[in-house]
């Protein structure tokens, strides 16, 4: 560092540092920042005051405010090109901002085409130029006949690869069979990349398929109202995860040096089937999603398919069992993420007091093959008048991005209140969003710690401030969540992106304050 360079210097009494063993440590902290590499190159853990440093430094006092590696979110759905009325780089990155989310790494799908080819990536890549709000990664996608697009994929420098065992819902994203799985296995053993997969599937025998269960059919026959949330949730039981992860399970002894990953788990009958291959020796983790954790079936109200999703939101045990494998000293689930899969209002089929008065439903689509009247049809039935609250048709995904850190908060707060035992701390949660997601995709030499020689992304997160979630609070391009209206105690107050502030609650343009997008795509290859 030049003696005349002008530095960035942010300071406050708890700030949670990586240590040389990787160990996490909150302590009050000094924080110096390259002007000209955007990375830190000085931390010491006191409070300077401004007189340590040049007269030219930026030196910003935070006072108690928490400072905290930017969240790397490594399950968002940002759908562009193809898709873009449900959500796109700039409005998507921007809502990741807002939440001191620094680095986002965006899913094949649903965006068209899907990153299941190389031209694919270059489109998408293309796409994203000027519009990024935050640092980008891509994954690459899993399909029937792609095999021979996966090694390209990794040199062009994806994060790592999806599939599906069960449909996804969009046609150009097919779920992939176990001889998929296995060509998929053979092709990536070896290489510095993640296999991820979305983990259900359905059992032998069903009512749906009977003994059929090559590739997934549709799920369990409804045996309900459609409306009622109870109806789709006993549609898709945890069997269904279940399943699917011993399948994967049954191959992985072709991918011995290869990283496994459920995505989004959801049922806790999954945890003793995965940590048990984990004893075993397989290399398999898995992660939970912020919705998981904050929300639960009791609470969802018939018709209201802002909380559809796939996996399901499970019942309340179900969530403290989540809650508890977190603090396990042997956990399988290393990580927690958005999954954002936003869409546009009409195709969450809402109720009329949940709607505005010119949302109707436009577009017919099955949603990892829900639509589950398709079914029903194979015998007569009365016309049905309306689709609105249907929980089997409506799409499945929740807007989330950038929400994460105080949603994990504002729960543990409440649970500690509760006498859970199972409540993470500050620094458990920059364990699981920061540390360990920019370790699931390779870019933990770079992103995810606040030590020197690394990006300086940092949020600054007030854990004091109450406030709730009103729809011109979601910075996202359709404002439909089912986080709106929820009460939460933490708020983020501004993120700095490679140590340039790229946004402040309250200031300018809504926030953004650099008014210009300067995140990047991240396409360097991965080699961990």
């Amino acid at each position: 560092m030049s003696s005349t360079e002008a530095l960035t210097v942010l300071v406050s009494t708890r700030a949670v540092l990586t240590l040389p063993d990787d160990s996490l440590l909150l302590t009050p902290a000094s924080i110096s920042i390259s002007s000209t590499t955007g990375k830190i190159v000085a931390i010491v853990a006191t409070v300077l005051p401004k007189t340590s440093f040049p007269s030219n430094t930026t030196y910003i006092n935070h006072g108690s405010k928490l400072l905290i590696p930017g969240l790397v979110d490594a399950h968002v759905h940002l759908n562009e090109p193809g898709r873009t009325e449900w959500e796109g780089f700039n409005t998507g990155t921007r809502a990741a901002a807002s939440g001191g989310v620094t680095t986002v790494v965006d899913m094949p799908l649903n965006a068209i085409p899907p990153t299941t080819t190389l031209a694919g990536f270059n489109e998408k890549l293309a796409a994203s130029r000027d519009q990024c709000w935050v640092d980008v990664g891509f994954y690459g996608g899993v399909i029937p006949g792609n095999a021979d697009e996966l090694l390209p994929l990794v040199e062009a420098g994806v994060r790592g690869f999806k599939g599906f065992l069960i449909e996804s819902g969009v046609e150009e994203f097919p779920a992939i069979s176990s001889a998929d799985i296995e060509l998929a296995m053979k092709t990536l053993d070896g290489t510095p990349t993640t296999l991820m997969f979305h983990a259900e599937m359905i059992p032998p025998i069903t009512d749906s398929v009977g003994d059929a269960v090559q590739v997934s059919q549709p799920p369990l026959a409804p045996k309900g109202t459609l409306k009622e949330y109870q109806t789709f949730l006993e549609s898709r039981p945890p069997s269904f995860e279940t399943y699917a992860i011993e399948e994967i399970l049954s191959l992985a002894h072709l991918a011995a040096n290869l990283h496994l990953h459920i995505v989004h788990l959801s049922a806790t009958q999954a945890i003793p089937i995965l940590k048990e291959a984990r004893d075993r020796g397989v290399n398999i983790t898995a992660e939970t999603c912020f919705h998981y954790l904050g929300l639960a079936a009791e609470g969802v109200e018939d018709g209201d398919c802002r909380y559809k999703c796939c996996p399901p939101i499970r019942e309340q045990i179900n969530q403290d069992g989540l809650w508890d494998e977190l603090q396990a000293e042997d956990s399988c689930i290393k990580t927690i993420v958005s999954d954002h899969s936003p869409c546009t209002p009409e195709l969450k089929l809402l109720p009329p007091h949940l709607q505005t008065p010119d949302s109707h439903p436009n577009m017919h689509h099955s949603d990892s093959g829900v639509d589950m009247r398709a079914d029903l049809e194979l015998e007569p039935k009365p016309p049905v008048a309306s689709s609105e609250g249907d929980f089997f048709a409506a799409w499945g995904g929740i807007s989330s991005v950038g929400l994460g850190l105080p949603i994990l908060h504002s729960s543990a707060k409440k649970r500690a209140a509760a006498g859970h035992k199972s409540t993470p701390t500050i620094v458990d949660i920059v364990r699981l969003c920061s540390q360990a997601t920019a370790k699931q995709v390779g870019l933990s030499h770079r992103k995810g710690a606040l030590k020197v020689g690394m990006d300086a992304d940092i949020c600054v997160f007030d854990d004091t401030e109450e406030w709730v979630l009103q729809s011109r609070g979601m910075h996202w391009k359709n404002r439909c969540s089912p986080w709106e209206g929820h009460h939460f105690t933490g708020r983020v107050k501004e993120t700095w992106l490679r140590g340039h502030k790229v946004f402040e609650h309250g200031g300018a343009n809504a926030g953004f304050i650099g008014m210009m997008p300067m995140g990047e795509a991240i396409v360097e290859k991965r080699i961990a």
